[in-house]
């Protein structure tokens, strides 16, 4: 199976993960604002690139799941990382409120549904995550999912992480390369980032009162997202936890990792068969003859 490229970033495989001294700002040395530009430029080149042999080659499927408290950067990473990728090869799904459907299935239903297939990118802005997540913060949620008796919660969570290591090792050993990206903004940072969304117009269709709300419970998520990526990350399927308070910065981690992992593969365009080659003086000739 696939086995995750090192990153300062990379979530321990081990269970040895604080959140606490996970960083949310990049290193000071690091570059300005136009070099990171520079860089993710090239990497969404190299990117290209790798696509189009990935989607040639046809034997993996890449998932990259996008997970971060609101005002993150979510979807401008989305947008930058995946700017120079043909739509053909590509599919997005944002993961909202489930439906009442979804809802009469099991919590990895909505997704499965969605993965990619082989030689595409799928990409889940957030994804079957939210119910170790946003459902451990509020298990008033559960009323609505129709489950059985639920005796002890803390066995809830235990049986979910566990579905989901499950879930992501069958993908991994059928050919699915998982990346899972902890896009980790501070918290003040995403107070600067909902002011700015009341003060600036063209940023106010962004702002809701309920990010607000879910924002008075940032202890209980931070919690929640330490227990999911300690139980969760693993050789086959990492999680990143990727500084976002600098969003150039945030964007060309990203793109490096997804570069570095497509090139670990050793992609390859299928071969012509000899055959198949013969005929190639046969065709040449009849399309120069018109």
């Amino acid at each position: 199976m696939f086995e995750a490229v090192d990153s300062p970033y990379l979530v321990p495989f081990n269970g040895d993960f604080d959140r606490r001294s996970s960083a949310t700002a990049p290193p000071p040395d690091v570059k300005g604002k136009k070099g990171l530009r520079k860089e993710l430029e090239k990497l969404t080149e190299r990117l290209s690139e790798l696509q189009q042999r990935f989607y040639a080659h046809d034997r993996y499927s890449l998932l990259l799941v996008f997970q971060a408290m609101d005002a993150a950067g979510k979807d401008g990473t989305v947008r930058a990382v995946m700017s120079g990728v043909n739509p053909t090869g590509c599919q997005v799904f944002s993961f909202k409120q489930p439906s009442a459907e979804e809802r009469d299935h099991d919590f990895l239903w909505r997704t499965s549904r969605c993965l990619p297939e082989r030689g595409r990118i799928g990409i889940f802005n957030r994804s079957y995550y939210e119910e170790v997540l946003v459902v451990r913060v509020h298990p008033e949620y559960l009323q609505g999912q129709q489950l059985p008796e639920i005796d002890d919660l803390e066995t809830l969570w235990q049986h979910r992480y566990e579905s989901i290591r499950d879930h992501e090792k069958h993908l991994a050993r059928n050919g699915t390369v998982i990346l899972k990206f902890w896009l980790n903004v501070s918290h003040e940072e995403q107070r600067q980032r909902f002011l700015s969304r009341l003060d600036e117009p063209e940023k106010n269709w962004k702002f809701s009162t309920g990010d607000v709300r879910e924002r008075g419970f940032w202890k209980q998520y931070m919690r929640a997202y330490q227990t999911a990526l300690t139980e969760t990350s693993r050789p086959w399927a990492p999680w990143y936890a990727i500084p976002a308070d600098n969003k150039p910065y945030m964007r060309a981690r990203v793109s490096e990792i997804i570069v570095r992992t497509l090139e670990s593969l050793d992609l390859r365009y299928p071969e012509v068969s000899a055959d198949e080659r013969a005929n190639f003086d046969e065709m040449r000739t009849l399309l120069q003859d018109g």
